[in-house]
């Protein structure tokens, strides 16, 4: 991993070159979404089908994440306001032409007691790398919609 990003606030969020924006609801409440983002980093290899391990580390400062195709993202929380909103980082990646990566998970409570699920994916880098990340964004609109469906199961067990 060679490629070491600039270090970003949860501002960035809100002013990255490039935001893709992706919302669902979820039977869930806001605290069991929160807690499977925030406490158990292990088990969404289990419910996002694009990660294949993450890893707590730095006595949970920070994430180590591997990516089907070989994407690798060492993370920092910058963000862990329960039931709220979770967010961090990207700190070093294998992903060539990135210079700044965030994504926040926001939860909002829903009428029905569950949760509105809203998950920013911010990010900077070189035009070609900014290109390819809004060519994604149908991919990535997918990839959130499989994890949710698919924490929703999880946590209605």
């Amino acid at each position: 991993m060679a490629n070491h990003l600039r270090p970003v606030g949860l501002d960035f969020v809100e002013t990255a070159p490039v935001r893709l924006i992706f919302t669902r609801e979820m039977s869930a409440a806001p605290d069991a979404v929160f807690h499977a983002l925030n406490d158990d980093v292990p088990g969404w290899a289990e419910w996002f089908s694009a990660v294949t391990r993450a890893e707590s580390v730095d006595d949970g400062a920070g994430r180590d994440i591997r990516l089907k195709g070989g994407g690798h993202f060492r993370e920092t929380v910058i963000a862990a306001k329960e039931p709220e909103v979770y967010a961090y980082r990207i700190d070093s990646t294998n992903a060539p032409g990135a210079r700044a990566m965030a994504e926040e998970w926001r939860l909002t409570p829903s009428a029905d007691g569950g949760t509105r699920v809203q998950w920013t994916f911010a990010a900077d880098g070189t035009a070609v790398f900014r290109g390819l990340v809004r060519l994604a964004g149908p991919g990535l609109g997918r990839a959130f919609k499989g994890a949710v469906t698919a924490l929703d199961r999880r946590l209605g067990r």
